[in-house]
């Protein structure tokens, strides 16, 4: 008789314990960096709400958002997230956490990229026969690569080089093709390349350039355009992330000793 009272016991918090939750737009570099995986939980398990996240680039999540598809938004492009506040959308945008950008290439460099000027080693490519995988999908990874052209005074696509290439993928498969053609290159964050297994002849080639810094922010979608969206379940996210309990989460998160993710909500 004990044993079916535990045993319902058990069935009614299942039911009951997670039967509050909330979508989750987030990018593919929080993903496949396994930051979701550390992080996700914890927060279910401090506030009870599930959160089933949906994995697309930041220009596809901000189109989601839009649409009133999900309740909460994490990405990493600024510049967008402002505008999808400004335009009545988001109700307001904290920054959350940030790391870097970085340039991988094979080991030998052949297109001589190697150093600290992310659109130096662009120009170079560009004039090189060396094949770069563009993620080419509007994820904040590709937002920050058209910056970079713009900033070399490259606004056609055309002069972008001979083996420019478009994957229109998330953060892993472009790096895994580069990592199985050779001498190829690709803009990848930090994060998502520590957490890769497939480097094969792969190495970082540029960082260290304050241009390649990629900062992250979450947003809660306006129910005052979407009254279905989960307002206080949202707020949760929010403010659990961006509290001294998830902000030490995320700092927490190491791959052989190396912080992936550094907090800085304010």
């Amino acid at each position: 008789m004990k044993k079916m009272i535990l045993a319902a016991g058990l069935s009614f918090c299942v039911i009951t314990c997670y039967a509050q939750s909330l979508i989750l737009a987030t990018t593919t570099t929080t993903e496949q960096s396994g930051l979701l995986d550390k992080l996700l939980p914890t927060f279910t398990k401090d506030t009870g709400i599930a959160v089933k996240p949906v994995i697309m680039g930041t220009g596809q999540v901000l189109d989601a958002a839009r649409r009133g598809d999900v309740d909460v938004v994490l990405s990493h492009d600024r510049e967008s997230e402002e505008k999808f506040v400004a335009d009545g959308f988001g109700v307001r945008r904290f920054d959350v956490m940030y790391n870097d950008f970085i340039l991988i290439g094979p080991l030998d460099d052949p297109a001589k990229t190697a150093g600290h000027d992310i659109v130096k080693a662009l120009l170079v490519l560009a004039r090189s026969s060396a094949t770069f995988y563009s993620r080419g999908d509007k994820s904040g990874t590709h937002m920050a690569e058209l910056r970079y052209w713009q900033i070399g005074g490259v606004r056609d696509k055309t002069q972008y080089g001979a083996n420019y290439k478009e994957c229109g993928c998330g953060v892993g498969q472009a790096l895994n093709l580069a990592a199985a053609t050779d001498g190829a290159y690709v803009l990848a964050d930090r994060g998502s390349w520590l957490n890769f297994k497939n480097r094969a002849r792969l190495k970082i080639l540029v960082e260290g350039d304050t241009r390649l810094f990629n900062q992250y922010g979450v947003t809660a979608v306006n129910p005052k355009k979407h009254p279905h969206v989960k307002v206080r379940e949202a707020q949760t996210f929010v403010d659990w992330l961006t509290s001294p309990r998830g902000q030490a989460a995320i700092n927490a998160y190491k791959i052989n000793g190396q912080q992936l993710f550094f907090a800085n909500a304010k």
